[in-house]
């Protein structure tokens, strides 16, 4: 049974070499490789492990024997995060001066080829104890890798570590100065960001090559989290933007293709597409309303569902109270999985909403999570911020297969390509392989 399982998660998908963004190729957190591992600690199944200098919980990326990743370095003494959900988070900016990093490190040996400082200054802007001055994971096409600071700018470098370009921005407000997270999207040659904040925010387009803007909007929105999403689907291509006040999608040229009401008070999820469906969520810990909405291609205007309604023309199906605050969701086969901040996961139908089982703790012991969920070989893979990384069986019925720790916080969503796993905690970057 459980090599069936296997073999039909595993037909018609290819391995992954490349992870050019946050959560992979069509930003969906899933790869397929039996060369990936199960099991692994601070010592099993550990190709090398890197200390990368100061703080930063983007991502890493990787593309060939190239993987990249970003940091800012504070030349005081830095509070350590708290792990946990928790009201206080918010601290005034630092006095100190701080530099904002890149790194190269080679994919085999885990040594730092290059690193290059983007930007030194005394912070403008405050941030969450739990965020970063560098909590946006950069976006590679191979031959260059564009880093995004929310608060400070954009700088584009070669393989070799050659800055081809960058552009300054101001800093803005952000809600209780938590700070920003965003994450840069690549698009056939364009560069797309969003930067919703308390002050102005927009959605902005740049030539990828020169960091020309070729076009910019402004957006009726305070400040959000979630990373912009490229929706290819069987009508058009379009962008698409969580927000607090509305979801709204745009075509590449800028121009508002549809909007809809209804998101949680907070809004971090990455959006996503399977089954034809373009899939958003939000919901933050403290509301009522914490929605999954599943949207059919070809939406315009408001799109908006009534009170009592669950589905419309371009509404598939609602979920009210499914979304989870930080994690991003994933589907796996034919189910979406719901990772919840406080270490609970959902599973529901992915083509109708339907509930298959519902809050199943993994470890009581272990209750916040911040980074997305991953899958592979008949797997999901849940990261708490102690960074145990707990291995839950795919399919309709729950069963916990094992924990694996790496002890050491951990809030970066983990990269997958090559048949290893490429991990961040707060001290170290981790290779892990078979």
């Amino acid at each position: 049974m459980q090599f069936l399982l296997l073999a039909l998660f595993l037909a018609g998908v290819d391995k992954v070499d490349n992870w050019p963004q946050f959560r992979g190729p069509q930003s969906l957190g899933v790869a397929e490789d039996p060369r990936l591992p199960d099991k692994w600690s601070a010592t099993e199944n550990v190709a090398w492990k890197t200390e990368i200098p100061g703080v930063g919980w983007s991502s890493p990326v990787v593309w060939g024997d190239r993987i990249y990743v970003t940091s800012v370095i504070d030349s005081g003494t830095l509070e350590k995060p708290k792990k946990g959900l928790y009201f206080g988070g918010e601290r005034p900016a630092s006095k100190d001066e701080h530099r904002w990093m890149v790194y190269a490190i080679d994919f085999k040996s885990g040594k730092i080829v290059w690193e290059r400082e983007a930007h030194k200054a005394v912070p403008d802007a405050p941030h969450h104890l739990k965020n970063s001055y560098a909590s946006e994971t950069p976006v590679t096409d191979g031959e260059r890798v564009y880093v995004y600071f929310g608060n400070v700018g954009l700088f584009t470098y070669d393989r070799a570590g050659k800055l081809l370009w960058s552009q300054e921005m101001k800093a803005n407000k952000t809600r209780y100065g938590w700070g920003t997270a965003a994450s840069p999207v690549l698009y056939k040659g364009r560069l797309y960001i969003v930067n919703d904040n308390d002050e102005h925010s927009y959605l902005e387009c740049l030539d990828a090559k020169t960091g020309k803007s070729i076009w910019k909007v402004d957006r009726e929105e305070g400040t959000n989290w979630a990373t912009p999403f490229i929706w290819e689907n069987e009508k058009r291509t379009e962008l698409v933007t969580p927000g607090t006040k509305k979801n709204r999608s745009y075509d590449l040229d800028g121009k508002l293709l549809w909007e809809m009401t209804g998101m949680s008070s907070i809004s971090i999820p990455m959006p996503f597409t399977k089954f034809g469906l373009l899939y958003i969520a939000s919901g933050y810990v403290g509301d009522q309303i914490r929605p999954v909405f599943a949207i059919k291609p070809g939406a315009k205007g408001d799109i908006s569902l009534k009170p009592d309604e669950t589905s419309n023309e371009y509404v598939a199906w609602y979920q009210k109270q499914a979304g989870p605050y930080n994690p991003s969701p994933i589907i796996y086969g034919d189910y979406y999985y719901t990772l919840l901040d406080r270490g609970f996961i959902t599973c529901h139908e992915a083509r109708t909403g339907k509930l298959v089982y519902d809050k199943q703790r993994m470890d009581a012991e272990s209750s916040a999570f911040t980074s997305s969920p991953w899958a592979y070989n008949g797997k999901i893979f849940l990261q708490s911020e102690d960074g145990d990384t707990y291995v839950v069986q795919a399919g309709p019925e729950y069963k916990l297969l094992g924990k694996n720790s790496l002890g050491d916080m951990a809030m970066a969503t983990p990269a997958i390509s090559q048949g290893s796993l490429v991990i961040r905690t707060a001290s170290y970057l981790y290779r892990i392989a078979k």
